[in-house]
């Protein structure tokens, strides 16, 4: 236990070296981050920061920590890493087009379902039973690998912002997966704990005003790397081991699941930008830069508190927490005008039923 300690502390060490080199080469082969009308930074910015995060997190893996890995799984699951890095340093640089980060995201998915077997087999669903995926296991299993890389990706808009939810994201992952469901055995735990003290040793560069971006290249590989350990404990997949994961990354999946809303009902590309997600609309609220992210780590704990109920609640209680979770949701997404300042149904119906309370 002392040496696993002392591994994670290094990791962070390392991160924490290794971070201003690679803002200096970052400069040095033009990851850089210019500013324009969709970016808060208003002078350039290095970028590329998460391969800091990545050689950290790989260095402890293979020299200080390998003896807790299976061997072929650390070796498929590091040359699926490597295409993500690569996909997130040629977008740094060049600025991919989405359907090529798509290509890369893609690609590194197939490499875990073929070889690392890391993949959706079966689903259980309450009354119903224990569904077999079948042929429906590889486009379920890339549909989620995309979906939460994509989703990390794009809260990444302010300094410190997606690398601190996905601290708090990844540390709640990995003790609900070491004390509650421990489908797979601890190493996905000690993969999981690693990564947040690789994260950990890069905060301090990220937080506001920060020194050097996570680019894609970080954020690709965070929210890769998470989609994949959350489906260690998804190869038999229930109603518990789904909405875990996805309480606890509520912020980034929240944010995704609005944005995509909102550009339908404006009749917009899913894939364009805006300027509407969930951190612009905080500082339009008048919160400073600081206040939004610390608020956002906030939220982010709330969600991470109520993921740590479901492993003690039954069906019933787990399904009540859903609604009830997704109703709170819905309410606080309507007050900040996430989907648009006139879109509040739910609002909406409840000044109804007031105001008819009141007539009577």
């Amino acid at each position: 236990m002392y040496r696993i300690v002392a591994s994670l502390f290094a990791t962070m060490v390392l991160s924490f070296i290794l971070t201003p080199l690679i803002r200096k080469l970052a400069v040095k082969i033009g990851a850089v981050d210019s500013p324009n009308a969709r970016r808060v930074n208003k002078v350039p910015m290095p970028t590329m920061g998460g391969l800091a995060i990545f050689g950290a997190f790989n260095i402890s893996c293979f020299f200080l920590m390998k003896q807790q890995y299976p061997t072929h799984q650390l070796w498929v699951l590091f040359i699926a890493e490597c295409v993500i890095i690569a996909t997130g340093i040629l977008d740094d640089i060049y600025e991919l087009t989405p359907k090529q980060k798509l290509t890369g995201i893609t690609l590194a998915g197939l490499i875990v379902f073929f070889f690392a077997k890391v993949r959706m087999t079966t689903l259980t669903v309450p009354f119903l039973g224990t569904l077999n995926l079948g042929l429906l296991s590889l486009p379920i299993t890339l549909i989620w690998i995309l979906a939460i890389t994509n989703a990390v990706n794009l809260i990444d808009g302010l300094d410190g912002l997606a690398t601190g939810v996905s601290i708090i994201a990844l540390f709640t992952s990995g003790l609900t997966g070491f004390f509650f469901l421990n489908v797979t055995g601890t190493f996905v735990s000690m993969w999981i704990f690693t990564l947040v003290f690789a994260l950990l040793g890069f905060l301090p560069f990220n937080f506001h005003p920060a020194s050097i971006y996570l680019g894609d290249t970080g954020a690709l590989f965070i929210g890769f790397m998470i989609s994949v350990f959350s489906l260690y404990g998804l190869k038999n997949a229930t109603f518990i081991t789904i909405v875990i994961p996805v309480i606890i990354l509520g912020v980034p999946i929240t944010d995704t699941v609005y944005a995509i809303l909102r550009r339908v009902l404006n009749k917009k590309p899913i894939s364009q930008a805006d300027k509407h997600h969930l951190h612009h609309r905080l500082m339009e609220m008048g919160l400073s830069h600081t206040q939004t992210v610390l608020v956002i780590y906030g939220i982010a704990l709330i969600f991470s508190f109520i993921s740590l109920l479901y492993p003690i609640s039954n069906v019933l209680g787990s399904v009540l927490l859903t609604v009830a979770t997704m109703f709170g949701l819905e309410l606080f997404v309507e007050s900040i005008g996430l989907v648009g300042s006139k879109r509040k149904p739910l609002l909406n119906w409840i000044s109804k039923i007031i105001g008819n309370k009141r007539k009577k």
